[in-house]
Formats: C-alpha cells, structure tokens, sequence
C-alpha cells in the first residue's frame, strides 16, 4: 500500500491588479473671513483612503482630498493668502475575479490638482488621482512531497525553492506632534502643506515585526506681517504588527496608507502647528521553502492512478532598495533677485525595460519652484529632469515581475548667477520583484486492484516508447564510429535496417540482448 506525505504550501495569489485614474473634485465657498479671489496662485494636497471595501468582481475605494489653496485677493493690500478644504470622494473600480474576503493593497497619489475661480467668493477643485490596486488571496495547498513503501515506483521529482507565506498582519498607527515655529511668527494661515512617508525599516522580532518610518511634514504658512516662512518637521512612526511563526530570515513586504490627517495652528501664542495623521501600515511575510515536487510516477507492478492540478505560487521573491543620485543645473528666467520658498519635487516612473542582467527605469523629476519677490508676492515656476535607475547582477530579469517605488530621501537647490540653479536630489528607490511559478503537481494517488492501469504519457510505458532508440538514430554512426554497441531484443523491423547499414559501413556492430526478449 503506497502511502503519501503531504507538506503545506501558503499561496498568496495576485489575483487581480488593476491601475486607474479617477477624479475628485468640489467646490468652496470663500468664507467672509477672507478677501474675494483674483486668482489662484498654486494648488496642493494630500490624499488620505479612510475605507476600502473589497465586495464581488470590485472594489470600492473612499476618501478625501485636503487641498491647499494659495491665492491672490482682489481689491486688498495682501500680496497672498491662503485656503485650506477637503474634497470627499467615493469610487468603485471593476475588478474581474475579485471575491468579497480577499485583501487589497492600494496606492493611490496625486497626478494633479489644480483650483480654478469661478467667482470672487467661489472656487472649483478638481484633483486627478493614479490608483494602483492589488488583489490578493490566500490559499494552502498540500503538496505530496514523498511516498512510502515505493519499493517498486519509479519516481520524478524536481527539487523547487519557493516562497510560501508565513503570515500577514496589519496597525494602526497615530504619529501626532506640535510642529514648532519661529517665536517671531504669528502665524496667520496656512499656504500650503506636504506629507512624505520616508526611512521606512522593519525589524523582525519574536513573532512580530517593527515597522519604522518618519512622516516629513512641510508646511508653508503666512505670518501675520505678511511673511511667508517654511517649517521642516519629522514625526516617528513605529508600530508593531503580530505575525505568528515570523523569524528574521522572512522576507516582508509592508505597505503604509495615510487614512487621516489634520493640519491645524494652535493658539498665536504659541507658535505651533498641531499634526494629527491616521496611518495603517500591513506586512506580509514570505519565507523560502525547499519543495521536493513529485511530478510522474510509474510501477511496472502495480495499477497507480493519479491526479494532477495545477497552482500559481511566487519563487525568487526579493526586495531591493538603492538611492539614485541626481546632480544637475537648469537654468530659469527672471529670477534674479527673488528668494526661493520651496521646491515640490516628484520622481515619475516613465518606462520600465527589462533585460537579462538588470532593469532599467526611465524617469523624470517634476519641479514646482515657489518664489518670493521683493513685493512678497509668489511665481511658480516648473521644471523637469530625466534621469535613468538600473538595478543589476540579475538573473532573467526579463521574467520578473516587479513593483518600484521611489520617494525624495533628500533634496538641495542653490541658485547661482545667470538664473542657474544647483539641484542636488537622492531618490530612493524600493523595488520589490518575485517570479510566478505555474506548478504541475500530483494531488491525489489510488492503487487500482484490477482493471488498466492509466499510464501518463510523459513518464511510464508511452514514455519509454519515445526516447527508445530506432535505427534512423544510428544511422551517422555508421560513417564514423569504428563501433556500435548496441543493446537491444531481437526485433526483426529493427535489425533489417540495421543489417542494411552495416553492408556499407566498416563498423563493428555489437549486440547485448535486451532483457525484455524472453
């Protein structure tokens, strides 16, 4: 009786991805505290998902847009002033194969936003979000990895490194923090506002993981004299996810998603900002498993039938990060004499090419130079600067599947004479890349008492029938060989047209009979 162990194999399965662009977009009424609008000046702001709901065949995304509105009033003594109001907006993205109870990671940024007048005390926002979705779903499967009392089975197996998952996880997280201003400040409003998740580190401990990152937190803001100043400021972001069985050799992939947030002054006097933001951060843990795969067996004695199904499972997972370096100079003009604020600088991922030994990514760093004139009032100016990120000493990098995301880790501008302008950037760039492996496998085996047995083509009776060897095979032999040993039984087909080459060939032919001729 042939008995079969099993091991566990944990799947988790890309169902789905699916990359949309969906809009948000509403209007505000200027409040009476505030000039009319002339124009607007520059637009920003920052996108927060607070629910996501994966039902059948889509997945429904909810959020809000808050926007930063710079503008210049109409009829006042102000050069600037500045807007602050939150855009809801509610999507439902078709996903074909998506079932209610799977996970869905999200990435959703800002391609755009922008705030046009409609009249003096009403303006229109209008915000182009870049969604990226990805559906998972989590499957255990039990793969026959060896068979007892086989004495008599002739077994093909193929030794598989794969990537199995040990768990996955997730936290809120609630970084919050009084962001302080120069004591000279009386802050009047605030221009504009920034949120960039940076530095982002695990540590893997007993059964759980640390995530570590800092929310970068830029706020522009206007004083009550009429300066305009910016404020720099990290909070820490540390959370601890419980996966049971996680160790340090696992591989983790972690995704922060921003849920919430609130940017508001504080009293005058006390020259502050407060900070709330909602973070949800989740992990999902990878370790690599040896698989011995049974994939064919055959016994000349015994009746074995089989079944075979196929899975989808990740082999070769591994994540990279590098920092690619950008030190160029642009030139602009008539910027002579004007004080720079602030630069918002964007990596875009343009074309992704992949070659045997590395991949390569086109790309470009967007640019908005906000400037400052003896007048105090605001230019914005934009700017662009390709640049290239390769990632080398790969192995098929063509038959990878990958996922690169790049951040500012740093950035500098000095301007120099001649309206030339010193950009020294570090994007940091983390890429996580993993192969699909399509598996056949053995999922069932029953030993047939009586009745046929069913043989697999690709290893048994018909197997063996196509790599035996016909007389076509030793044909250019007999030209060059100065013998032949054959073994064979004594098939008369088969040793005619033997016989024939042999007439007009000076090679020795010798024959060991086959075992299979009595």
């Amino acid at each position: 009786m042939i008995e079969a162990q099993r091991e566990n194999l944990n799947i988790n399965k890309l169902i789905a991805e699916r990359k949309e662009i969906i809009l948000a977009e509403g209007d505000m009424i200027v409040p009476d505290s505030k000039p009319d609008i002339l124009n607007t000046i520059g637009t920003s702001g920052i996108v927060s998902i607070y629910k996501k709901e994966v039902q059948s065949e889509k997945v429904r995304l909810d959020g809000t847009v808050n926007a930063y509105i710079m503008y210049m009033p109409d009829g006042a003594d102000d050069t600037v002033r500045g807007l602050n109001t939150s855009v809801d907006f509610s999507e439902s993205l078709n996903v074909p194969n998506c079932e209610e109870g799977m996970n869905a990671i999200s990435d959703v940024k800002i391609k755009s936003i922008e705030a046009k007048v409609i009249n003096g005390r009403k303006i229109g926002i209008k915000a182009t979000l870049e969604v990226n979705l990805k559906i998972y779903s989590n499957d255990n499967v039990e793969i026959i990895n060896e068979v007892q009392n086989e004495d008599d089975v002739q077994i093909l197996k193929e030794d598989l490194k794969l990537n199995s998952l040990v768990g996955t996880g997730s936290t809120k997280i609630y970084a919050k923090d009084n962001i302080q201003i120069d004591n000279m400040d009386n802050l009047a409003e605030i221009l504009q506002a920034q949120v960039c998740l940076v530095d982002k580190d695990i540590k893997i401990s007993y059964n759980k993981v640390l995530t570590k990152a800092e929310a970068e937190i830029k706020i522009m803001y206007l004083t009550e004299d009429n300066r305009i100043n910016v404020v720099i400021y990290k909070i820490p972001v540390v959370g601890f996810i419980d996966i049971p069985d996680v160790s340090e050799e696992n591989i983790c992939d972690v995704n922060y998603e921003i849920k919430n947030i609130i940017i508001k002054p504080n009293s005058q006097d006390e020259h502050s900002i407060y900070v709330e933001i909602e973070i949800e951060v989740t992990c999902c843990a990878y370790e690599v498993k040896q698989i011995n795969l049974i994939q064919d067996m055959y016994s000349p004695t015994q009746n074995l039938n089989f079944e075979k199904k196929q899975i989808t499972t990740m082999t070769s997972k591994q994540n990279i990060s590098g920092v690619k370096q950008i030190r160029e100079k642009i030139n602009m003009n008539d910027i002579d004499g004007l004080n720079l604020l602030d630069v918002e600088t964007t990596p875009v991922i343009l074309n992704e090419n992949k070659i045997n030994t590395k991949i390569m990514y086109e790309a470009e760093l967007n640019m908005k130079f906000i400037f400052e004139n003896s007048r105090k009032q605001i230019n914005v100016k934009d700017a662009k600067i390709p640049f290239e990120y390769t990632i080398e000493n790969l192995q098929n990098g063509e038959s990878l599947n990958t996922n690169c995301d790049m951040g500012i880790k740093s950035q500098d501008f000095i301007i120099q004479d001649g309206g030339d302008i010193s950009c020294n950037v570090d994007v940091q760039a983390d890429t996580s890349m993993y192969r699909t492996a399509n598996l056949n496998m053995i999922d069932s085996i029953v030993e047939v008492e009586d009745g046929e047995r069913e043989e697999t083509p690709r290893y048994g009776a018909e197997h063996y029938k196509k790599i035996e060897t016909v007389p076509e095979d030793l044909k250019p032999y007999f030209a060059s060989a100065k013998g032949i040993y054959i073994f064979k039984n004594s098939d008369p087909f088969f040793w005619r047209k033997i016989i024939k080459y042999k007439e007009d060939s000076d090679s020795k032919v010798m024959w060991e009979i086959g075992c299979d001729a009595t």
